[in-house]
């Protein structure tokens, strides 16, 4: 068999395997690009804690943690009405601060009226923390708790399984999902959300693989699939192109030579569309990290030498009391850091920027820029090679809608980026108003951005500053890949059941053929039974 040969039946089969997958991968993204999969965002997380009030008798953190026999340096300290409707500390050591690969680690939580440490939460606490997030006379429904389901495959929720699902008889019909490690609601997901996931998200990602006997598979799934895809699409460039006439038509005056409509569609969208349908794919494969080609192998940030020391449980003598009459009403969260050498507390209202106070003193603190960019120094070890404030978003840094994949996360403005020369090309991201890192890249995950999000998702700053451009532009190129998808949809099922109309055919002949009946057999036959 030629090579010709082969690259046609090559594209031919591929695509009666794939297109409905394509087909599926367009309409989806189209879903994703305004419905995303459900997450609690911060900004969720906090509009919805209640304000902490009546901190007259609660303990000093360094009496609640002793009391609850918590030691050792802390990789993080909060307190807020979050587990059970009560005002509670969450605390995670440092030495659990890198946790499991996959997942932080659940935090300890301690009452922080009488340093109790509570148990992992049951249904009552689950319920109470339900109707603290929800509002007073907002309906209730415990509806048992799970393990994993279509809306908490994430990877980040690990450390608060089993969940608590309770359904909110609330206007959006809210489904929230209650760690029962910690007692806090760690996801929200309305009914909205749940149902358009079904056609976009949990589709989109194959999640039906997920969380069942097909999980541990489920990224080479993936992987398989878009790597199939990716031959199905340059197959079918090559075989277009093949095909098409640039020069002297074909006798009907066409450039294509299918004289039926939809493989003249199919020839056509094929061309058009199939470089942003071969993006598309290779860049969905890239999203996946196959082989862990974006790992660079990085040592963690050296946050404990920066900001010397971490935060240390006997230091914490402040009331909190003392820090809520400082930072003024509204306060739904008190977070303790360590901040170049000292002690500090963000105060978080449900909104904004927190209130930076000097854990000791109780008095707003700020933060020196040049003391910062010294002391960013030590992240690394390696030489710095060069510093810049970011008072604009660029091409690395940048936000996104909070539904997006990569949206929801905290990107203030302005940030400090301060370069190192080390092999990894480490570049790391600072906030001057906390003196906290906001995040970290490298080559490897510098050059993930370009083949994902900037492919994939088209997150190029001049064109998400000007949508609705951005939307008309992504809606146009997904109708065309779905169009291209569904042609082909509609010519591999012909395909596929053309060779079983001759059979069909035969066996209702046969059916309606009298039993000894020669008469009723063709002589043809006859003559080669003879024979």
């Amino acid at each position: 068999m030629s090579a010709k040969r082969w690259l046609f039946l090559t594209h031919r089969w591929l695509g009666v395997l794939l297109c409905a997958f394509f087909a599926m991968w367009f309409v989806s993204g189209v879903v994703m690009m305004y419905v995303g999969y459900p997450k609690l965002t911060e900004a969720e997380r906090l509009q919805h804690l209640p304000v902490l009030e009546g901190a007259a008798g609660w303990l000093a953190p360094r009496d609640a943690l002793a009391a609850a026999g918590v030691a050792g340096p802390l990789k993080d300290l909060r307190l807020a009405a979050a587990s059970g409707g009560r005002a509670v500390y969450l605390a995670t050591a440092a030495d659990e601060a890198a946790g499991p690969r996959r997942g932080r680690p659940a935090a300890v939580v301690i009452d922080a009226a009488s340093g109790e440490r509570l148990p992992a939460a049951d249904r009552d606490r689950a319920l109470a923390s339900a109707a603290a997030y929800a509002g007073a006379g907002v309906p209730l429904a415990h509806q048992g708790s799970i393990g994993e389901d279509a809306f908490t495959h994430s990877r980040a929720l690990d450390a608060h399984r089993p969940l608590h699902v309770v359904q909110v008889g609330d206007a959006a019909g809210t489904r929230l999902y209650v760690s029962s490690r910690t007692g806090e609601v760690v996801r929200d997901a309305t009914s909205a959300e749940r149902g358009w996931n079904y056609a976009g998200a949990w589709i989109h990602w194959l999640y039906p693989f997920r969380g069942n006997l097909f999980d541990r598979w489920w990224a080479d799934i993936v992987n398989g699939l878009s790597v199939a895809g990716i031959a199905l699409t340059i197959t079918g460039t090559v075989v277009g192109l093949m095909r098409w006439r640039f020069g002297r038509p074909y006798r009907s005056g066409a450039r294509t030579p299918y004289p039926g409509a939809l493989m003249r569609w199919h020839h056509v969208s094929g061309l058009l569309f199939a470089a942003v349908t071969l993006t598309w794919i290779f860049s969905g494969l890239m999203s996946m990290n196959p082989l862990r080609m974006f790992d660079s192998g990085a040592p963690a940030l050296r946050e404990a030498a920066m900001h010397e020391g971490r935060l240390q449980a006997e230091a914490l003598g402040t009331a909190p009391a003392a820090l809520l009459a400082a930072a003024g009403p509204g306060v739904r969260e008190l977070r303790w850091v360590r901040s170049l050498g000292a002690d500090r507390v963000l105060a978080q209202p449900a909104a904004g920027r927190p209130l930076v106070l000097d854990a000791a003193q109780a008095r707003p603190a700020s933060v020196d820029r040049e003391a910062l960019r010294a002391a960013a120094a030590a992240l690394v070890g390696a030489p710095v090679v060069r510093t810049e404030w970011l008072t604009a978003y660029d091409t690395h840094y940048y936000a996104r809608a909070a539904h997006t994949m990569t949206g929801g996360t905290d990107k203030p403005l302005p940030a400090l980026r301060v370069v190192f020369g080390d092999a990894a090309g480490t570049w790391v991201h600072l906030d001057p108003h906390t003196g906290l890192v906001i995040g970290r890249s490298d080559t490897l995950r510098r050059t993930s951005r370009w083949l994902f999000a900037m492919l994939h998702s088209w997150d190029w700053l001049p064109l998400l500053e000007r949508r609705p451009l951005w939307d008309a532009v992504l809606v146009a190129l997904s109708l065309g890949g779905a169009a291209l998808s569904l042609t082909g949809v509609v010519v591999g099922w012909r395909r596929l059941v053309r060779p079983l109309q001759p059979r069909r055919r035969q066996a209702a002949e046969h059916q309606h053929t009298p039993r000894n009946s020669e008469a009723a057999v063709p002589t043809s036959t006859l003559g080669r039974a003879g024979r």
